[in-house]
């Protein structure tokens, strides 16, 4: 009887993490990370997707990336080539506005062949933990060498830091 239920326990163990392998119609990258970047210098936010690559990928791949638009309207599409090199992809959104703290955003990502066929498409949600209000509307610095903004830090000593009111509630 204990042989018995030992077996048994090691089949169902066995089942379950054979489920977790990886399937060959899963395609050749996995989601490895996902976040929200706040750049305070320029005054900018951008998702930040990765994808690491775990099987071979073809040549002529491209990456299409769809973000929801956190200020609302049509996602923000990204194309963008990729090597068959490369280890790590990194998908980065234009500039935002409006990112609220703790809301999930959409992306969906289709990897497509040369002739234009999915290979792998992957859905995920990013949810930061900071609101974009955080951020300056007007970029900190200007130019290569850091200069402060002369539209933030004003000639008389005050700082405009400014306010972004035409984001949704």
């Amino acid at each position: 009887m204990i042989i018995r239920t030992i077996l048994l326990t090691a089949t169902i163990a066995g089942l379950a993490l054979g489920g977790c392998q990886r399937k060959d119609d899963e395609g050749p990258t996995q989601l490895s990370g996902r976040l929200f970047i706040f750049n305070y210098r320029v005054a900018t936010a951008s998702y930040m997707i990765t994808l690491k690559k775990i099987a071979p990928i073809p040549e002529g791949t491209t990456a299409v990336a769809e973000f929801e638009n956190p200020a609302g309207g049509d996602p923000l599409v990204v194309r963008q080539k990729i090597y068959t090199f490369w280890d790590k992809i990194t998908l980065e959104s234009p500039d935002l506005r409006c990112v609220r703290k703790d809301r999930a955003y959409s992306v969906s990502i289709k990897l497509v062949d040369a002739s234009d066929k999915t290979i792998q498409t992957i859905k995920t949600e990013v949810k930061s933990d900071l609101d974009q209000t955080v951020l300056p509307t007007k970029p900190l610095v200007v130019g290569p060498v850091y200069t402060a903004n002369p539209d933030v830090f004003k000639g008389d000593g005050s700082i405009d830091y400014g306010h972004d009111a035409a984001c949704p509630a």
